[in-house]
């Protein structure tokens, strides 16, 4: 009896050592998916900022460009007489509505706005991804947990193999999450 005893003590080592290597892949699973939700909302918050600033761009585009026309307008039978000050005025109106469309020197342009928050929305993306596949890790990791300590209560070899198993699909999704987050759409 005590050999038999024996077995499942030694088997039961293996075990504790299995939950000891599960639950700390588990730590990092959770520690990258939480940083991956937090870079997902900085990277969401930051393309709304952006997409704000490029309404309020095209806002004061198209005041620019309405006034301009206005003033225009007054005239067009009779452009020659519109005054100086006002032909003046409305290109001025003219070209800070040109300006609006694209500022490379302050990246702050309508053209450019639209860039930075479309990069910022891909990273959103791909943060939201990996934050996905970091969480499909952790729930293998945890079930792997909770039947790798079933198998040391019951002695059923069977759920150690099913817990190795999904600690290994553990391994791969967290793997994806640091290299490849979109490989895999679930």
């Amino acid at each position: 009896m005590s050999g038999g005893h024996g077995h499942v003590d030694g088997s039961n080592k293996k075990i504790a050592l299995l939950v000891a290597v599960l639950a700390a892949l588990l730590a990092i699973s959770e520690m990258a998916g939480k940083s991956s939700q937090t870079h997902a909302l900085s990277s969401h918050i930051d393309a709304s900022n952006l997409w704000s600033f490029f309404q309020a761009k095209t806002i004061r585009q198209t005041t620019m460009r309405t006034a301009a026309d206005g003033a225009d307008a007054q005239f067009k039978d009779t452009p020659q007489s519109m005054p100086a000050a006002l032909k003046a005025q409305s290109e001025q109106w003219r070209r800070t509505a040109q300006r609006y469309e694209s500022e490379p020197e302050t990246n702050e342009g309508r053209k450019e706005l639209m860039a930075r928050a479309k990069d910022k929305e891909a990273f959103r993306d791909r943060s939201l991804a990996a934050y996905h596949m970091f969480e499909y890790g952790s729930a293998c990791f945890q079930l792997a947990i909770v039947l790798a300590g079933a198998a040391a209560l019951t002695a059923v070899a069977w759920l150690t193999f099913v817990s190795f198993g999904l600690g290994a699909v553990g391994i791969g999704f967290t793997v994806l999450g640091f290299v490849a987050p979109t490989l895999v759409h679930i």
